[in-house]
């Protein structure tokens, strides 16, 4: 299948360029000065695109590496997530960037050298300090991997940096990359994981849950170590038993010394996202569910319906997680 491919000039005879078309055969090629000229107007439609998105190649002209926002680390010292792709192939009703983007074609940075030397910058800043750099906040880890080969460069990088971590976010089952190699110490494979039927009504596109817990028993049983994201939790009736069966399903697939850390948090999204996102899909259940707006400018559950949500999943994983590996994003400063 032929597909649209926008080439920012001054990539245009970048050596991972020539290798991503090269894989694209068939694609039909449009210049481009800079990917914003495409990315960036107004009054594109997200969904329309979003049916078959173009990719477009391009250099990194900001910092690649920026800061976490607040509650997104898993123990270390600093925290700060690499921009190597903008959107993902996903389709996920909740997700953030479909309210902070408004294209859905997706970008690659191919200048991931420059991506590496930001890193190193972020290391010497925190000299003896533990830095955890995470992949799969601007777009999936591994869902575009057979295109830009990303994760492999990643892991090279990082098996050359031992005194830094990665964090491969993704809901993606490819584990090619991840089974033809030895495990890394510190690089953590994080799983996006939500209930089946939560998983239906809102993950369009992505891999099943059942197909991405088979990934995850693979790259764990081959020894790399893993993360758990139950994150966005999603308030249903029901949603005692669907998280029940699925805490249940996962810890029983994953040997406890897998396990690096386990993370979950409430559906919340800044209110401007909210608002893009209820717009741009205004039949969708989700949004016009019991939400309401906080003072920190986020939309989340009703404060009473998240405390009940957090409490009672904390308290299912503490059962069934080793101690000190979980970690809870609250909105409310106490859902104990």
């Amino acid at each position: 299948m032929s597909r649209l491919v926008y080439v920012e000039e001054a990539v245009r005879d970048h050596p991972r360029t020539r290798a991503i078309l090269g894989r694209l055969r068939g694609a039909t090629v449009v210049p481009c000065a800079r990917y914003g000229e495409v990315f960036n107007p107004r009054r594109q439609s997200f969904r329309l695109q979003k049916r078959r998105p173009a990719l477009i190649l391009a250099a990194k002209h900001a910092d690649p590496v920026l800061p976490v926002p607040s509650g997104y680390g898993v123990g270390a010292d600093h925290d700060y997530y690499v921009s190597h792709v903008l959107n993902c192939p996903y389709d996920c009703r909740y997700c953030f960037l479909q309210g902070m983007y408004r294209s859905a074609h997706q970008v690659v940075f191919v200048t991931f050298e420059e991506l590496a030397a930001a890193i190193d910058r972020a290391r010497e800043r925190h000299a003896g300090e533990t830095v955890c750099f995470f992949s799969g906040y601007d777009g999936d880890s591994l869902a575009l991997e057979g295109v830009t080969g990303f994760a492999e460069f990643a892991l090279d990088l990082f098996a050359a940096r031992p005194d830094a971590w990665l964090e491969l976010r993704t809901k993606s089952a490819r584990t090619r990359e991840l089974l033809a190699r030895d495990p890394l110490p510190n690089v953590i494979v994080a799983y996006s994981l939500s209930p089946a039927n939560v998983a239906r009504a809102l993950e369009h596109g992505a891999p099943s849950l059942e197909r991405r817990l088979s990934a995850l028993s693979r790259v764990a049983a081959h020894g790399w170590l893993v993360g758990l994201r139950f994150d966005p939790l999603i308030h249903h009736q029901g949603f005692r038993a669907s998280y029940d069966e699925l805490f249940d399903r996962v810890l029983a697939r994953v040997p406890a010394a897998a396990i690096h850390s386990v993370t979950c948090g409430a559906f919340r999204l800044p209110a401007p996202f909210f608002r893009r996102l209820r717009d741009l899909y205004p039949e969708e259940p989700l949004f016009s569910g019991p939400l309401e707006g906080r003072g920190d400018g986020l939309v989340t559950y009703r404060a009473e319906l998240e405390a009940e949500l957090l409490r009672y999943c904390r308290r299912r994983l503490e059962e069934l997680v080793p101690a000190g590996k979980l970690f809870v994003a609250a909105v409310q400063e106490e859902v104990a």
